[in-house]
């Protein structure tokens, strides 16, 4: 990135916005930053989040079942009861849970569960029943059933194996979606984030958003990806009026961009679906699922390039990333674009060979501090002392002259961005563990840290004409925070409080 787009410190912030005269607001020393952009975020799902059972940081299944019961207790028999958090690697045992407790607790309300990373669910018996699935039911391509010794479900269902029982699932009225979304912008805010990059809507919530914007009632810069339409020519595909439009940007005084297409090479490291090439290190039989087929990814990624839309591919094993490559590889020499962007989001797992590749072809690789550390106390049992100095490797990454935007995929993880920060400069998670930093070579800067939440995302998504700078002729967008992040010890960055929040000169947030 150009030296003069770098991020710059003061403790008076001058904002100003296209409709008002030039205000100057004295913060009385206090540290300012450009407005923090989440380079991998699902606003809806973190809305919904909001208003469902949560169960991040349950250390036993038992501990999921009371909170679900506290959660419950108004709930009528036969209303659906939705959550979502679990993780069975902070459990003592760290199996995949069944049905059974479960389906006790709750034998008159169906009840689905979604695992922390959103790529595995659990439900109960009385979900599997109205979602008509049995012993019989065969897994679905880019799926997993998990089964009993019978060859009954266990209750576990990973990756697109979960839209036998999403298919079941009420769905949300539009108002629901309307108060999720606003419930998620302004938890947003309270972390002093003033933009996302919005990891797969669709069209059907891109339009609530624009209802939203267009009303003014959108506090946030959303950088939209349209989930995987289809094959390329498909009804569903020609049918997307976002693809009919074409690519979109700063829309509603730089509110909405829609230029960007999501898709999926393969599942999550926790629930052992990501793709890797050679098997599981703790399960010999397994190496992962493919979601999508590799000419999937070569099809939307030669019609993108003649479109101008961007692709953005969830990777995560080491095989799902090299195929990404391999993807953008063939379709660039099909289609050959000087200043595509392509993205390879998560990029979590990689083959040493495979990691200049990403300078070599243009990609950027699109990570999640916080995912290195959550994920610290098993990964290396997941794949072996080999394969983990390919994971989570940021420094190695920024070596070959790529920048890597940092998100948080939340909800898998908190919103906070602060929780980014500190995990990129210190390999450590909020306990400040392990000490010196978990694999501390590949620890980011702090100057890298900050670019990597606030202009290397602008950059990922084409906007740093316009976002990432506190630059003249830019959008105000800053966050006042009351400690400076550069200086003070890497002990009391989780500590840091967000003062307010500003977008384009307007206060979105103001800490009580």
């Amino acid at each position: 990135m150009p030296a003069q787009l770098l991020p710059r410190w003061r403790s008076v912030a001058v904002a100003y916005c296209s409709s008002a005269p030039t205000r100057v607001i004295d913060l009385n020393g206090q540290t300012v930053i450009p407005g923090i952009v989440d380079a991998h975020a699902h606003l809806l799902a973190l809305g919904n989040t909001l208003a469902r059972v949560n169960l991040a940081g349950s250390t036993s299944y038992d501990e999921v079942i009371d909170r679900v019961k506290g959660f419950s207790k108004d709930v009528k028999p036969g209303e659906w009861i939705l959550g979502r958090g679990w993780d069975q690697n902070r459990w003592t045992s760290k199996e995949f849970p069944t049905h059974d407790a479960l389906s006790r607790a709750f034998p008159n309300n169906p009840v689905v569960l979604t695992r922390i990373d959103g790529h595995a669910l659990l439900a109960n018996a009385k979900a599997m029943e109205l979602a008509r699935v049995s012993a019989a039911t065969a897994d679905p391509e880019g799926g997993r059933i998990m089964r009993l010794a019978s060859g009954a479900p266990s209750g576990v269902f990973v990756d697109k194996a979960q839209g036998l029982i999403g298919r079941a699932v009420p769905q949300p009225t539009r108002a629901d979606t309307r108060k999720a979304i606003l419930a998620a912008i302004a938890e947003s805010n309270r972390w002093g984030l003033t933009g996302v990059h919005d990891a797969g809507e669709s069209a059907e919530t891109i339009g609530i958003f624009e209802e939203l914007a267009k009303a003014g009632s959108y506090n946030l810069r959303n950088y939209v990806m349209l989930s995987d339409p289809g094959e390329p020519g498909s009804p569903a595909a020609v049918g997307n009026p976002y693809l009919r439009r074409g690519p979109q940007s700063a829309l509603y005084d730089g509110h909405l961009w829609v230029r960007a297409i999501k898709l999926y090479a393969d599942g999550a490291l926790g629930s052992r679906g990501a793709a890797l090439l050679a098997p599981y290190a703790d399960e010999p039989t397994n190496s992962g699922l493919l979601v999508s087929r590799p000419e999937h990814l070569r099809a939307w990624a030669e019609t993108a390039l003649r479109s101008g839309f961007q692709v953005n591919v969830h990777a995560i094993g080491d095989r799902g990333n090299r195929i990404v490559l391999d993807a953008f590889e063939s379709a660039l020499r099909t289609v050959p674009t000087a200043d595509h962007r392509f993205r390879i989001e998560h990029a979590q797992v990689l083959s040493p060979e495979d990691i200049p590749r990403f300078a070599k072809l243009g990609v950027i690789p699109s990570m999640q501090p916080t995912h290195q550390t959550s994920d610290t106390r098993w990964a290396e049992t997941r794949v072996g002392p080999q394969r983990i100095r390919g994971a989570y490797a940021w420094r190695s990454l920024l070596n070959t002259g790529v920048v890597i935007p940092s998100g948080t995929d939340f909800p898998v993880e908190e919103v906070n961005p602060l929780l980014t920060f500190h995990a990129a400069v210190t390999r450590q998670d909020p306990t400040n563990w392990p000490v010196g930093g978990w694999y501390p070579e590949q620890k980011m800067t702090r100057e890298e840290a900050l670019q990597s939440m606030t202009i290397w995302p602008a950059y990922a998504g084409f906007q740093e004409s316009m976002l990432g700078s506190l630059t003249p002729g830019k959008y105000a967008d800053f966050v006042v925070l009351d400690r400076d992040i550069m200086r003070i010890p890497d002990t009391e960055i989780l500590a840091t409080r967000v003062v307010s929040t500003w977008i384009g000169g307007k206060r979105v947030y103001e800490a009580k």
